[in-house]
C-alpha cells in the first residue's frame, strides 16, 4: 500500500477540490482524508489529502511529475507531496535542562513518534547519560560568542550527514542564527514558556509570582529570524493562584512544556501544520 500526504495552497478559485479529488481517482487512488480551509481576509485555499494507491507499479516521482503538470502549474499552487513510506529524521539540540528531553525520548522509545533520532547536540556534557541510556548519539558542540559561527557550522555538517529532515530545540538555550534557519525554513521547531513579552530574563516564574498571574502557559513555534515570533504551532495554559509557590509555577510550567512540544512534533510529522505569511493553518 502507498500513502501519500498531499498539501496544497494557492489562490481560492472554483474546481480546485473537484480537480484534485478526481485527479486522485484517475490515478486509481483511495482518498481517506481530505479537508480545506479558506483564509477569506487573503483568498487564500488550503488543502490536505491523504490517498492510498494499491498497484505495485505506483511510483510516487511519477505521481508528484503528473501532478505539476495536469493540476499545479494551472492553478499556480504551492504545494507538497509526502509519502508515508519515508520516515523522518529529527535531530535534537538541548543544554542542561532535561525534562524536554526525557519526554520526547520517552515517546520515541515506546513508539509514539514515528521518526527516527539520529542524534542529539548539545552546547554542554550535562544531559550525555540521558541520551547513553536510549543509545542514541551524543554531540558536545560548546557555543560561545568567539565560537559560535564554527559551532553551527559543525551542526549542519552533521544534519547534513545523516539526512535530517526537521529540528527540536528541546529547551536548547542558545539563538539559532540564520545560517541554520535558512537550511531549514519552517523546521526549527522551538519551546518556551508564555511569559513573553511581559516577563523577560532568566527568571520568569519569579517575575510572573510577583505579579500574580493567574494563567501560565507555553508556546511551540517555527523558527525565524525574529526571535520567539514564529509561526505558532501549538498552546496551551494553566490556571494558578495565590496558593502557588513559585516551585509549583515552576513545575506547571515544565509540563506544559513538554506536552505542547510532544504536540508539535507530532503535528509537524504528520503534515498537518501549513504555514503562510508567518501564519499557521493547523489541520485535524
Amino acid at each position: 500500500m502507498n500513502k501519500l500526504t498531499i498539501l496544497i495552497h494557492c489562490n481560492d478559485q472554483s474546481g480546485i477540490i473537484a480537480s484534485v479529488t478526481n485527479f486522485i481517482a484517475n490515478n486509481n487512488g483511495n482518498i481517506v482524508y481530505i479537508d480545506q480551509y479558506v483564509d477569506r481576509e487573503q483568498n487564500i485555499f488550503f488543502m490536505r489529502l491523504e490517498s492510498e494507491f494499491e498497484q505495485n507499479t505506483f511510483n510516487t516521482e511519477a505521481f508528484k511529475a503528473t501532478f505539476k503538470h495536469e493540476l499545479a502549474d494551472r492553478f499556480k499552487m504551492k504545494w507538497r507531496i509526502y509519502s508515508a513510506k519515508t520516515k523522518p529524521k529529527m535531530a535534537l539540540f538541548v543544554s542542561k535542562y532535561d525534562h524536554c528531553l526525557y519526554d520526547i525520548l520517552g515517546r520515541y522509545n515506546s513508539g509514539e513518534l514515528d521518526v527516527d533520532i539520529p542524534f542529539i547536540i548539545s552546547n554542554h556534557n550535562t544531559l550525555k547519560p540521558i541520551a547513553d541510556s536510549f543509545n542514541i548519539p551524543f554531540y558536545h558542540i560548546p557555543v560561545t560568542k568567539e565560537t559560535k559561527a564554527k559551532a553551527e557550522d559543525q551542526q549542519l555538517e552533521l544534519c547534513k550527514k545523516h539526512g535530517i529532515n526537521f529540528i527540536v530545540l528541546a529547551r536548547y538555550m542558545q539563538i539559532v542564527s540564520n545560517k541554520i534557519i535558512s537550511q531549514y525554513p519552517n523546521k526549527v521547531i522551538n519551546i518556551h514558556h508564555s511569559f513573553l513579552p511581559a516577563f523577560v530574563g532568566a527568571k520568569p516564574y519569579h517575575s510572573a509570582y510577583k505579579r500574580g498571574v493567574k494563567i501560565i502557559g507555553a508556546t511551540s513555534h517555527y523558527v525565524t529570524e525574529d526571535l520567539d515570533a514564529g509561526p505558532i504551532i501549538e498552546q496551551d495554559v494553566a490556571r494558578v493562584s495565590h496558593t502557588h509557590a513559585i516551585e509549583d509555577l515552576i513545575a506547571k510550567g515544565r509540563d506544559l512544556e513538554k506536552i505542547v512540544l510532544a504536540n508539535a512534533i507530532k503535528l509537524h510529522l504528520k503534515r498537518k501544520v501549513m504555514v503562510f505569511n508567518n501564519k499557521t493553518v493547523i489541520f485535524s
